[in-house]
């Protein structure tokens, strides 16, 4: 299978990620564990400034924090100068709380409330992005009473469906998300944000799914948008400054997986751009998520329990499962693995990881060649950096594993692991179910 980033295979026959042994990573932090090579997370960054840089074109790159939050992350995003795309209070407090600068964050998500739309505003957030109608009028309000004009780019459904799983299309016409091209509601959207005077319209966005392996959707998706472009410049006189295509680049999670280098898709967009836009030629901004933390990621987890049922199936369960990575049962997501410590044996046996949660869907990887496996073996799940940590939960009062940061041999906890103390923090037993204490 193919390591990415920092990670190869030491003299010990141990896998390794930033310098750091997996082995010994267990043995100190405790297993399940997240671990995160930094510098593989701040070549991406790197890779997509770099893309378009190239392109001549005015450009900005934003991480969309959905894919892995924490503060030490929005650090890196802040060191390497990218903006950064927040979905929810929780992900904002959290930038601010990690000093990230509110001028160089913009604030998504198609439910916004009342109460998240005024911490954005107390903050001086970059903009919002405008989902529907109810949300135009609501930040119309708000921003009023804040006595401030709130910058906004509005959410395009344009119709382009792209070849990826149904739950992580987003840009066809029946989706939850943006306004709706093909109906007018883009339109109309535009005129309420031009006659209102607590909004700036600055543009518009895009997204048209997630793990994309090709560029024909992106060309389509800037056709779409140049003739909105052109149909709202002659109806209302308005010229966007900023066209974000949004994300959705696709990753290596199985060897057969084929993404693109990252300067192909920004080149397909630059080359669409600079065809459809001959004249006034808007900021082209992006919004990688997955394809900046997802490869750099890695569980590495504790093999327990070992069940084989003759002539079916031989079941290698794991401590943890879809309490950690849910996402192979929510959309059937498929990863690789390999022994940490025994790395360089030959496969010998087929097996399906099982999650230790009660669930018969609690399944990590069905049918995968590995050496004899071992209960107490460490076994490394690869490609687990985005979407993993963010959606990691307690169900059977699981604790949630710690995270940590790995780099020219050093290892940095930026997530403690969740204590048993911290399963019960926010519990409460209301006084008529307390126990009597009886004296004497």
């Amino acid at each position: 299978m193919k390591l990415h980033g920092t990670s190869r295979i030491n003299e010990q026959g141990h896998l390794e990620i930033g310098g750091c042994d997996a082995v010994e990573l267990i043995r100190t932090f405790g297993s399940p564990l997240y671990v995160m090579d930094e510098a593989l997370i701040r070549h991406r960054m790197r890779q997509f400034m770099e893309a378009f840089e190239s392109t001549n074109l005015p450009f900005q790159v934003a991480y969309a924090s959905k894919a892995f939050s924490t503060l030490a992350m929005c650090r890196i995003v802040d060191e390497e100068g990218l903006h950064l795309d927040v979905v929810s209070d929780g992900e904002l407090f959290t930038a601010l709380k990690a000093g990230f600068p509110p001028e160089r964050i913009y604030f998504h998500g198609n439910n916004k409330t009342p109460d998240e739309i005024q911490m954005a505003l107390h903050a001086g957030v970059r903009l919002f992005v405008v989902d529907n109608f109810v949300e135009l009028s609501l930040l119309e309000h708000l921003a009023g009473q804040a006595g401030t004009i709130a910058r906004i780019l509005l959410r395009t459904t344009p119709g382009v469906e792209a070849h990826t799983h149904n739950y992580i299309q987003t840009g066809q016409e029946d989706s939850k998300f943006g306004f709706d091209l093909a109906s007018g509601q883009v339109q109309e959207a535009v005129r309420q944000a031009m006659a209102s005077p607590n909004l700036r319209l600055e543009g518009y966005h895009c997204h048209i799914g997630s793990q994309i392996f090709e560029v024909e959707g992106f060309r389509l998706a800037v056709q779409k948008m140049a003739n909105l472009v052109s149909e709202c410049r002659e109806s209302f006189g308005f010229t966007p400054s900023i066209l974000n295509m949004g994300g959705g680049f696709g990753i290596r999670y199985r060897e057969e997986d084929t993404p693109l280098p990252v300067s192909r898709y920004v080149d397909a967009i630059a080359e669409a751009v600079r065809s459809t836009f001959p004249q006034h030629v808007p900021e082209i901004w992006v919004e990688p998520g997955r394809s900046i933390t997802g490869e750099a990621g890695t569980t590495l987890y504790t093999v327990g329990t070992i069940k084989e049922i003759p002539g079916v199936r031989k079941y290698v369960s794991v401590d943890g499962g879809m309490n950690d990575n849910p996402r192979p049962a929510l959309y059937q997501a498929e990863y690789e693995a390999l022994l940490a410590n025994r790395a360089l044996e030959e496969p010998e046996e087929t097996v399906s990881i099982a999650g230790k949660l009660c669930e018969s869907g609690d399944m990590l990887i069905w049918d995968i060649s590995l050496p004899k496996v071992k209960t107490g073996d460490v076994l490394a799940v690869t490609c687990t950096g985005a979407y993993n940590y963010s959606m990691a939960n307690n169900y059977n009062r699981v604790r949630r594993p710690a995270v940590v940061f790995v780099r020219d041999g050093m290892a940095d906890v930026v997530v403690e692991r969740e204590t048993l103390e911290d399963l019960t923090r926010n519990d409460r037993i209301p006084e008529r179910m307390k126990k009597e204490h009886v004296q004497g």
